[in-house]
């Protein structure tokens, strides 16, 4: 079973996309999950690779940066590295794609545009 924990919400009650390439087709469960939370799994089409391009970047540069090489003692050591890593990459850094400030501070600023022109 999916746990709700391991579940984002960009727009809470909107549908949203599931990001996964691992299982998008693997599991009659995960499917059904997805629908609970009014998601929907995003598969590339035949010959598009841009679909996982998002992904694929952000998972390279993890490894890049922080894990290449290493070994750690623990899988929590790992996870913990894992975890401060994207805390930088989603609280800290400027990304240049979004006018070279944080992916919260992006999502942000656009939530606030939308109040606005829902007022």
């Amino acid at each position: 079973m999916i746990h709700p924990l391991s579940v984002q919400f960009t727009n809470p009650g909107q549908e949203q996309t599931s990001h996964s390439s691992a299982f998008h087709d693997l599991h009659n469960e995960f499917q059904q999950a997805l629908k609970g939370y009014k998601m929907r799994s995003s598969m590339s089409r035949k010959g598009d690779c841009w679909d996982n391009a998002v992904n694929e970047s952000l998972r390279g540069s993890l490894k890049v940066a922080r894990l290449h090489g290493r070994r750690f003692e623990t899988r929590r050591e790992a996870m913990d590295e894992v975890i401060d890593w994207l805390t930088f990459y989603n609280h800290r850094r400027l990304h240049s794609t979004q006018g070279y400030v944080s992916p919260m501070q992006f999502e942000r600023a656009w939530l606030g545009a939308q109040e606005k022109r829902a007022a």
